[in-house]
């Protein structure tokens, strides 16, 4: 997701004009005292470097947040030139450009292989938070994809949240007679084009074959012969009949946000982490989080759910000794409880006493069940065929192009590996 995902930016935004806090993080550290951060804006990490600077008095930290679009676009980049922070958000598995893969193969990201919590994580996650065995990513949360309800505004429409495809497009239909269309989606930032994809495409592919992630990589299935053309289908008969608000592609992440917590639109399709930032904007808020339908079989639904976007260390960091102690705090369980109760996210160590929102009820069976398949791209061969992907979901929706031909580009991305 992540991911997103997650990606190409479609804005011209420097990664210092989104700064929300703190100073660019590519400024240096002047002393052993002074840590740079950057991370993705999730609405959660302020605390938890709140929480950190208690703990550590006189400790200071320049963060730097910004959407996943910038990050992806200058983090490479910067680390290359040397003007990369001591602590990054990183992705994990291989979808977008910064993922640990993609980070760690040219030795941008320090090894954490030898910190106290890297033989803990779950054998599901060392899987994308290593590299040639090794550990580079700090994943503390774990995280889901689905519809995501304004629960007042809902019932203010006279409407129950649907539980079959035929009553997906039924409850759109009507709730856009209401005036408040079902969804907001704000894929003007394109990372957020994947998720009603994502959300769909985990009952309509893996749920008649869990096993076709393996498949693809060993060339014996394709996107554009497989069942990924039916998702893709649903995903345009959403936006047929009625299921988001005008102009998507006009509308960004933040302002999707803004619609469906004030009950513009009934929710949103999207990662439990937006349950924190629509509560930050509507503090009496009560939302939940249920698995999209995309078959009218609710006992075939499956729900995405993978390792959220962690925490890397540069491995030219000014400050490694922080750095490293940083990430530690955020893989204990006082840090992984603050980050994960801030951000609506559940625990990847199971010692860390995180509550559970209780609009992630269905979210926690689903994962209880193993009715879950892990974010698509994240073990996708490359980067560019999330990013193909993206684009291609873009010239969809501003019909430019077909689900047919994103499909067969994505397959020759898929082919040309690593």
């Amino acid at each position: 997701m992540r991911k997103t995902g997650l990606l190409a930016a479609l804005t011209t935004l420097t990664l210092v004009a989104a700064c929300s806090s703190g100073t660019a993080s590519n400024s240096a550290s002047g002393d052993s005292n002074t840590l740079t951060i950057t991370s993705v804006d999730q609405g959660s990490i302020e605390k938890v470097v709140d929480a950190f600077k208690a703990a550590n008095p006189g400790v200071k930290i320049n963060l730097t947040t910004a959407g996943a679009d910038q990050i992806q676009q200058q983090l490479r980049t910067q680390l290359a030139s040397g003007t990369a922070p001591d602590v990054m958000t990183v992705w994990p598995g291989n979808g977008n450009p910064g993922a640990n893969y993609v980070l760690a193969k040219p030795g941008y990201l320090l090894d954490l292989s030898d910190q106290p919590w890297a033989s803990q994580l779950p054998d599901a996650f060392k899987q994308v938070a290593q590299y040639n065995g090794k550990t580079y990513d700090a994943l503390f949360g774990l995280n889901g994809i689905g519809a995501v309800y304004n629960d007042d505004a809902v019932r203010k429409a006279g409407l129950t949240a649907p539980e079959t495809w035929t009553q997906l497009l039924t409850f759109c239909k009507a709730a856009a007679a209401k005036g408040t269309p079902a969804f907001a989606l704000g894929i003007q930032d394109n990372w957020v084009t994947q998720l009603v994809l994502y959300a769909l495409a985990a009952t309509t592919v893996f749920g008649p074959d869990k096993d076709f992630a393996t498949k693809m990589a060993g060339g014996q299935a394709t996107f554009a012969n497989s069942a990924w053309t039916t998702a893709m289908a649903k995903y345009q008969e959403m936006n047929t009949s009625g299921c988001f608000q005008k102009d998507p592609l006009g509308t960004s992440y933040e302002a999707s946000q803004t619609l469906a917590a004030n009950g513009k639109t009934l929710g949103l399709v999207q990662g439990n982490w937006v349950i924190a930032l629509l509560k930050q904007k509507n503090p009496n808020g009560k939302f939940t989080m249920k698995p999209l339908p995309a078959t009218d079989d609710p006992a075939s639904f499956l729900m995405p759910a993978a390792a959220g976007a962690g925490y890397g260390v540069n491995a030219k960091a000014k400050n490694k000794a922080l750095a490293l102690k940083f990430v530690n705090y955020v893989m204990s369980p006082e840090g992984m409880k603050t980050f994960n109760e801030a951000q609506g996210s559940l625990p990847t160590l199971a010692n860390a006493g995180t509550p559970v929102d209780p609009g992630l009820a269905d979210l926690t069976a689903y994962v209880k069940d193993n009715k879950t398949v892990p974010f698509m791209d994240q073990l996708w061969p490359n980067a560019k065929v999330q990013q193909t992907m993206l684009s291609g979901l873009q010239e969809i929706f501003s019909n430019q192009s077909t689900p047919a031909k994103v499909l067969a580009a994505m397959d020759q991305d898929y082919k040309t590996g690593s």
